[in-house]
Order: C-alpha cells, then structure tokens, then sequence
C-alpha cells in the first residue's frame, strides 16, 4: 500500500493560506479558472478549503502491490489517527452506499477519495466500480486517488474518462539505492521483485504515471515521507524534479515509526522527524513547488473535516436504518457551497478594502527606530512642547534623518480550532494546534503540531498534566502566542513562563484575521523590534 493518501497511508489521498493551494502558493485568483475550479472545494489541495469542506475516503482496496518499511495495515484502534487504518473493507456497493449516507448527513462534503488499505489501482474492478456508480448518484462530488504508482499508467486512460481530476502519487524518492532502504518488495509481472531492481521499476512507473496524468490536465498531488538519515537530504530534489514535471502541489510528511504499530521502521528504531526539521524542510522545497502543510495523514476510512474522523457515525449497521432524501441533500450541499463562495466574497472584499501592507505602514509608522541623541549616543528620551508630545517620528527626523523606521520581524502564532476557520477550541481539549507567520508581507499558513490531549473531561483533566503540558510546549517551540477560545490557569502559568502568550479573547474570530490582528498587537507593542526569544523550558 502506498500509505500517505493523506499522509502515512499514501494510498488514497484526499488531503491547502486563505484561498491557497498550499503553504506558499499563490492564491486562488492567481489561478486558471478550470484550475481554481478544481481546488476550491478540495480540502486536500487547497489549504482554505480544508476549513470549510469535508471528505470521505472509501475502504474497497484490500489489496497492495509493493510493501513500504513504514507500513503495517494490521492493526486499528478506533481512537488511532494512523494511515492505511480501517475498521471494516466494503464492497463497492456497500462504498456507494455509505458515500450516499454521509453526503446526506455532512452537507461540508465535497470530495469521495479511494484510500486504500492497499492501493486503489492495485484493485481497479473495485475502485472504478465505486466511481462510475457516483459519477451517477452524487455527481456533485470530487473524486480523488492516490496510489504508489506502481500500477498508475495502464489505468490514466480510465481515470480521465470518468473524470477523476485529483490523483496523489506518493514518491519518496528518485534513486533506487534509496528506494531499496524504503521497498523491501514490489509485486510486479506476476512476481516478487526486491532490492534496488524493485526500486527502479517503481520510480520509472511513478515518473510515467506523473507525464501522462499532467498531459490529460489531471492536477497532481505528490506526497513523501520524510524518513531522517534515508531520504531527508534528497526530497528537495525530488521537489524540484516533480515540479518541472508538471505536479500540482508537493505534501512532504513526517514518518509515523511508533514501534507499537509494528511497522519494519518502527520495530528497527528509525526515528521520526522533529517539527522543525519537517518545516526547514518543507520551507528549502517551498522555493521550487507550492507546499501542502495541512495533511493530517488520516485513516484510510476517514469521514469528516480534516484533522476529526467521524467513520464511526456511518457503519454499515448504523447506515443500514437512515431514511435518506437524496434529491434534499444534493440541495442541502449546493446551498452551503454557495454559503462558503459568498463568504469568500466578502472576506476578498474586506481584505481589498484596506490592503494588509497599508496596515502594516501604520504600524510602523507609529513605532519607528528610537530616536538617538546626537551628543550621548544613546535612545533619547521623548521631547514635549507643551501639553502637547513630540512624536518620535517627528525627533527622529531631527536627530537621525537617516534611520529607517524598523520593520517588525516575523512571528510564529499558534491557533486551536475544531474547524470552520474560527479559533473555537479550547487549550486543553486540542490534540493539534495549527502554526501561522504574520509578517509584513501577510499570513502565511506553517504547519500542524500534533500534542497530547491535555484534557478528557472534568475528572481528567490535568491528570498527567504536567508531562503532557512539557509535551506541547516542545511542540510550539518558536511560537510566541496561542490563540484558543478558553485556556486554564495551570497551563496559562505554563506558558507564560515558557514566553509563550496565551490569548482567548480572539475567540470565534476568523483565523487569518486573528492571527493578523495578533501579528499587529505585538509589532504595536515593540515586541517585534528585537530578536526572537528562545523557548524557556517549563
């Protein structure tokens, strides 16, 4: 199975600043329409959308024709956020109907994706069956696949005709020595072919499959995982050879290598990635390829926004007694698109009102580089005339004409959300936190910091606290602000002396506004004007 669909699970993938299509990407408006039209609603591949609109991936490929050392499919945890994970493989049928059940019940949803257990192409009568009958029955919806690409040209005739518009191929690397570290197998010609010979075969297969889907106008998503001491030092080349070849967006991911799931990595020590070294890497790929920083690398069964998993709500015996309107629900979706673009009118027009870099100039301009004195050398104290103060602005000009107003440096900001694009989660109930830089030139979205969740419920809450909380404060290293609807006064202390801010009073606020409006707060304040701090240990 090619296990990051939408992370580890490679295989199907459904998994991008406010209307961009990825982390550094342009917006949407700097898109083609047919281009824009394609992403808009995709939660995978427009980081915007991933706020606004849910998908499901559907568990019919049972089947995998390579063997990845970050892979083991045999174990599910109904709590377990693990790529390639299922509770139940369906039939095609038993696929059709469940899609046809959350479509009615989450009007969000706007993407069917194929993700596996094993790999969609490795099981085409099952994928394209599912396909072809909602190309029918839900024709509203985006259909979506992912695969190791081991099998990806003999089926990219196919996957044009029924107009499937998102493929993700999962490509780890571009040398076969490499790749010998990371397939043990492939399954190929009716045998078992190992070492670098398997490797090469897939990497030639994988470019072939990447040429003919970009040549049919078929947007491409290539996921890799970031494999410390293997593949890390390579993937900027991978990026920029994907790229030159027309692929859409690049999601590099961190391997999930917990001994427990029983993964060749996993049992063998191979260690996982630090939050940082997965953003230096993706900012050194970002200079040559759009990057997709939200992937939560879900289950191979998930149904939902991106970063929840609501599969549980539509089991075959709990979908077996819905009473479904499907005429209702299509409208049902129709109406909350619309909600969603005219929303996203209005914040368009909001933002053109008064560009974020005349903002900024205020900011500045009110907290410019401190004045010197000429005689001493050092930060004159502000002069006044009368009741009235000189402004700083106006004794600089006297005492340093030269000196340019300081430009407050960047800031990281970390966000808890349930969803929705407003900052509506509480410190203790988020098991992630999303990370932004507000600069000068803007938002820009950074990534996702997964945690420990700090509180269960009343009774539990804090148990274990203060390992958990010296936890997340490893994990927001770098950001010097939290932004969440509530936040108790344990972990608040925690923080604070940390020399991280926490803030609820940006509760319900649209994210990138908040985090905007934070941004300002603090270069007001001249925080900004001096070097960053390093994280204090709790």
């Amino acid at each position: 199975m090619d296990h990051h669909l939408t992370g580890q699970s490679g295989s199907g993938s459904c998994s991008g600043s406010s209307g961009g299509c990825g982390s550094g990407a342009p917006g949407l408006d700097a898109l083609g329409e047919d281009v824009r039209r394609k992403v808009a609603e995709h939660p995978c591949y427009s980081e915007g959308a991933h706020h606004h609109f849910a998908r499901m991936h559907a568990a019919v490929a049972p089947a995998c024709n390579i063997q990845c050392n970050y892979c083991n499919r045999k174990f599910d945890c109904s709590n377990e956020s693990r790529p390639g994970v299922v509770s139940e493989v369906l039939t095609p049928d038993q696929a059709v109907l469940k899609t046809l059940a959350v479509a009615a019940a989450i009007p969000q949803m706007s993407v069917l994706g194929i993700a596996g257990p094993g790999d969609p192409l490795a099981n085409p009568e099952r994928t394209f069956a599912v396909f072809r009958e909602l190309a029918v029955k839900a024709p509203d919806l985006k259909l979506c696949v992912s695969t190791n690409g081991l099998a990806l040209p003999e089926h990219v005739e196919e996957l044009a005709r029924l107009k499937v518009d998102h493929v993700t191929i999962t490509i780890n690397c571009l040398d076969p020595d490499i790749g010998a570290k990371i397939y043990p197998w492939i399954f190929w010609n009716h045998r078992r072919v190992r070492g670098r010979e398997a490797a090469e075969i897939l990497i030639a297969q994988q470019q072939k499959g990447l040429e003919m889907l970009v040549e049919r106008g078929i947007l491409v998503k290539v996921n890799s995982v970031m494999i410390p001491g293997i593949n890390d030092q390579h993937l900027a080349e991978v990026s920029r050879h994907v790229r030159a070849k027309g692929a859409f967006l690049h999601n590099v991911m961190p391997l999930i290598a917990a001994p427990e799931h029983g993964t060749y990595f996993g049992l063998t020590g191979q260690r996982s990635p630090s939050p940082q070294e997965l953003q230096a890497l993706q900012d050194e790929c970002a200079g040559d390829m759009n990057m997709m920083r939200h992937c939560r690398q879900c289950r191979a069964d998930a149904v939902g926004l991106l970063g929840e998993d609501r599969s549980s709500e539509f089991s075959l015996a709990k979908i077996a007694g819905m009473e479904i309107d499907h005429e209702a629900a299509l409208a049902r979706r129709v109406a909350y698109r619309a909600k969603i673009e005219a929303e996203a009118a209005e914040k368009k027009a909001r933002a053109h009102a008064v560009p974020p870099a005349a903002k900024i100039k205020q900011v500045i301009a009110l907290h410019p580089r401190p004045a010197i004195s000429a005689a001493s050398g050092k930060e004159a104290a502000p002069a006044t005339t009368g009741d009235a103060p000189v402004t700083s602005i106006a004794l600089a000009a006297a005492t340093t004409p030269s000196a340019p107003p300081v430009q407050p440096r960047p800031a990281l900001i970390a966000v808890a959300t349930e969803g929705g694009g407003i900052i509506n989660q509480h410190f203790g109930h988020a098991r992630e936190f999303l990370v932004y830089e507000a600069s000068a030139a803007g938002v820009r979205f950074i990534g996702r910091r997964g945690v420990d969740l700090y509180c269960a419920g009343d009774d539990s809450c804090g148990d274990d606290g203060e390992s958990k909380l010296t936890k997340t404060l490893r994990a927001l290293a770098g950001c010097e602000v939290i932004l969440c609807s509530r936040i108790g006064i344990d972990p608040w202390r925690a923080l604070e002396e940390a020399g991280i801010t926490p803030n609820s009073e940006r509760a319900l606020e649209p994210i990138e506004e908040a985090v905007l409006a934070t941004w300002q707060e603090l270069a007001a304040s001249g925080r900004l004007n001096v070097p960053a701090p390093q994280l204090r240990r709790a």
